[in-house]
């Protein structure tokens, strides 16, 4: 049975080797997981493809969470009421789409220890990995504000949770983040290749005593981490959340549990090789 990764572009993804290594793990040896970049207009295309005899379903990454949404045979009620999906599930002939990212954002954060009960929580973003972090957040008692480039977009979200919207500025963010217990970066400002990137604007403090998450886990340690660690907080990447959120779609997948421990394993190998290659490219650039 094949299991595919929707999502474009695609070459920062440690995905296929953490799979890979949760198929080996439960002795699924006649299965395969493989990234399939695609574009916008390729889009329905591709889910049409995982209606062959050989497909067990996929996953779907930026910026396609909302948009294979049209082409599905129905939601879960969590995905329906999030408005993205990132784990289709092939179940006899149809095509349902589910939302693992919520579930798997709130276990990491138990992992690290984060409380956010009735405590004011920060979200960069407002696109389909920002809908499963306020919805997430929003079901255990969070208080919500949102710092967005699109106003229209972070407006949207109030469907979904209470939220106060800021202005992408200084300013804007500044007053957003005021007594923070929780900075989530939903946007993919600082995935590599563009590792400078970072959503946090300069001049503006972090709020004392806050937890700053980096949906984005490519590299390892992002911009946005580490400036949050400089200022004496906590922090972390997403990796975490992504191998549980891998780890809830594989089993609905095959059936089987997830070897949480592989998966992480393989996912951090992945991303080492790959910050490796990234290395070496730059040295031989700069010998030009």
């Amino acid at each position: 049975m094949r299991v595919v990764l929707f999502g474009y572009p695609l070459g920062h993804s440690v995905s296929p080797a953490m799979h890979r290594a949760a198929l080996a793990s439960a002795g699924l040896h006649g299965w395969s997981y493989a990234a399939e970049p695609v574009r916008a207009e390729g889009v329905g295309a591709a889910v049409t493809r995982l209606r062959g005899p050989d497909y067990a379903g996929a996953n779907v990454t930026v910026p396609h969470k909302s948009a294979v949404i049209a082409h599905l045979d129905g939601l879960t009620p969590v995905a329906d009421a999030i408005g993205a999906v990132n784990t289709i599930v092939k179940q006899g002939s149809s095509l349902i789409g589910h939302n693992t990212d919520a579930a798997g954002f709130l276990a990491d954060l138990y992992a690290h220890e984060v409380s956010i009960a009735r405590r004011a929580v920060l979200v960069l973003g407002a696109g389909g990995a920002a809908r499963a972090v306020v919805a997430a957040c929003a079901g255990v008692g969070a208080r919500l504000r949102v710092v967005a480039r699109r106003q229209d977009q972070a407006e949207a979200l109030g469907a979904l949770a209470p939220v106060e919207v800021y202005d992408w500025a200084p300013f804007g963010l500044l007053r957003a983040s005021e007594g923070c217990a929780l900075i989530v970066n939903t946007t993919s400002l600082g995935m590599a290749p563009h590792v400078e990137g970072t959503p946090w604007q300069t001049g503006v403090p972090f709020p004392p005593g806050a937890f700053v998450y980096d949906l984005v886990y490519n590299p390892a340690d992002t911009a946005l981490t580490s400036a949050a660690r400089s200022a004496g907080l906590l922090s972390a990447t997403g990796l975490g959340m992504l191998v549980e959120q891998g780890a809830l779609a594989f089993e609905q997948w095959t059936g089987r549990a997830a070897d949480r421990a592989a998966m992480r394993q393989a996912a951090e190998a992945e991303l080492a090789r790959l910050a490796g290659r990234q290395r070496s490219s730059v040295a031989q650039f700069a010998k030009r």
